[in-house]
C-alpha cells in the first residue's frame, strides 16, 4: 500500500532531514516516557514541525503522520494530494486512500501492519485537525486499541527549539519590525487601515519576506474596540487611537508583535497603554528557566492588583510559540499553570487591556528563555508611539 514512486522535488523543504529527524527522535522519547506504543500526530503545525508539510491539503479529512519507536515515520493522506505532501515532506513512506469513508479504514490497517492491535495509542484529541467523528470511526475500525490523550506530546517537545528554529523566528522578527515601523509612519489623518496594510505588505516583500496572512489585526478608532480584525476602509481620524498585531514569518516560522499608536492625543487608551507597559515589564522579569508558567502570569496580574484594577486583564499573559502563531495544547502563560520554563523557549506576550469604555489597547514582546533569563526578539520599542 506504501507508494514507492518519486517525483522531481518542486520546492525546497526548510530545513535539511537531520533537523526533523532529530525532532522525531525527541518525539520518540516523549512517547516512551508517556508509556505510548504509537502516536497519530493530526495537528497541522504539528506536522510541519515533524515533516515540513504544511496540513494544506488536510482540510477535507486528517493526514495522519503515524509514528512508531523503530519504524519509518508515515503519513496517510488523500490521494489526490499526493503530488503535493511528497515534495513538501521529509517523510516518504505514505499511503493513501481516496475518500472521506477511506480515511478510518486505511489509518486502522496502517496501524495494524505495524503490529499495534491492542497496543496504547495517542491521539492529539485536544488539537484542531481531528473532529470526534474521525476518533470515533477510528475506535470503530480499531475496536481493541487503547487510545490516550496525546494533546500535548509533540507541543511540549517543540516548546523547547533548536539553533535552526530560532534563526528563523530572529529573520521572522526583522520582518515584523519593518511591518510595525511602517504601521507608525502611514499614520496621517484620513488613511485608512487597507491602505496602512497594503503599505506594510509592499515594504515587508522589499525587505525579502512577508506577513503571515491573515492573522493581521489592524484598527483605528472605535474600532480598537474589537478582540480581532482585519483591515477595512476605516479611516484614522486627529485624537483616535490605532492598534496592530501581525507577524513575519521565516520558514513556517512567525514572531507576532503588538505594537499601538496614537495620532494626537487619545486619554483613556493612552492610561490603557501604561499600565500595559508595567504589566509586560513584571512578566518579562518573571521569565527565567525553572519559573513556572502560573508564576509568570501571576507577575503580570500582581501589578493591576496594586493598581486597584485587576479586571482589565481578561486573558492568559502570553503562551508558547513556534509553527503556526499557536496551536492548541501549548504551553499557556496562565493563572496556576505548572509547566516549568526552560531555555530556548519562546513565548509571546500580548498585554492588551479593556477599559471601561470597551478600547482593548497595549503592547507586547516575543522572547527567547535563556540560562539567566528572557531575551527581547524585536527591536522596535514596545513604548506608544504618537503619530
Amino acid at each position: 500500500m506504501t507508494t514507492t514512486s518519486s517525483l522531481v522535488s518542486l520546492t525546497r523543504l526548510p530545513f535539511p532531514d537531520t533537523e526533523y529527524q532529530r525532532r522525531q527522535q525527541k518525539v520518540f522519547a516523549a512517547m516512551e516516557r508517556a508509556n505510548l506504543d504509537a502516536l497519530v500526530v493530526t495537528a497541522h503545525g504539528h506536522l510541519q514541525y515533524l515533516s515540513g508539510y504544511d496540513g494544506l491539503g488536510a482540510y477535507f479529512m486528517p493526514f495522519p503522520l503515524i509514528l512508531v519507536a523503530g519504524q519509518k515515520p508515515t503519513f496517510v493522506i488523500r490521494e489526490y494530494e499526493l503530488s503535493s505532501v511528497r515534495p513538501n515532506s521529509c517523510v516518504q513512506e505514505i499511503v493513501t486512500y481516496r475518500d472521506q469513508e477511506g480515511f478510518a479504514p486505511v489509518c486502522a490497517d496502517t496501524i495494524r501492519g505495524f503490529g499495534l492491535s491492542g497496543r496504547r495509542i495517542g491521539l492529539e484529541l485536544g488539537c484542531w485537525n481531528l473532529a470526534p467523528a474521525d476518533v470515533s470511526a477510528l475506535q470503530a475500525n480499531l475496536p481493541d486499541a487503547k487510545f490516550a490523550d496525546a494533546t500535548r506530546l509533540v507541543a511540549t517537545v517543540a516548546a523547547v527549539k533548536t539553533e535552526m528554529e530560532l534563526e528563523a523566528m530572529r529573520l521572522a522578527m526583522e520582518l515584523t519590525d519593518v511591518a510595525v515601523r511602517t504601521f507608525q509612519q502611514s499614520l496621517r489623518e484620513g488613511i485608512t487601515e487597507a491602505e496602512v496594510v497594503a503599505n506594510i505588505d509592499q515594504e515587508v516583500e522589499k525587505a525579502g519576506g512577508v506577513i503571515k496572512k491573515p492573522s493581521v489585526t489592524l484598527l483605528f478608532g472605535e474600532r480598537t474596540k474589537l478582540s480581532h480584525g482585519r483591515a477595512q476602509q476605516n479611516r484614522i481620524n486627529n485624537n483616535e487611537p490605532a492598534f496592530v498585531e501581525l507577524a513575519g514569518l521565516k520558514n513556517g516560522y512567525p514572531c507576532g508583535l503588538v505594537r499601538s499608536a496614537v495620532l494626537g492625543r487619545h486619554a483613556e487608551t493612552e492610561i490603557l497603554h501604561d499600565l500595559s507597559i508595567e504589566v509586560l515589564e513584571a512578566v518579562i522579569a518573571a521569565i527565567k528557566p525553572g519559573a513556572t508558567a502560573g508564576e509568570v502570569d501571576a507577575a503580570g496580574r500582581e501589578v493591576l492588583k496594586q493598581h486597584g484594577c485587576p479586571d482589565l486583564l481578561n486573558h492568559r499573559v502570553g503562551y508558547q510559540t513556534g509553527i503556526n502563531w499557536v496551536e492548541r495544547g501549548n504551553i499557556s502563560l496562565q493563572p496556576g499553570a505548572t509547566d516549568i520554563l526552560e531555555p530556548n523557549m519562546t513565548f509571546h506576550m500580548p498585554i492588551i487591556l479593556r477599559g471601561e469604555s470597551g478600547y482593548q489597547f497595549g503592547t507586547s514582546e516575543h522572547v527567547v528563555v535563556t540560562e539567566e533569563g528572557a531575551e527581547i526578539l524585536s527591536r522596535t520599542p514596545h513604548t506608544l508611539y504618537y503619530a
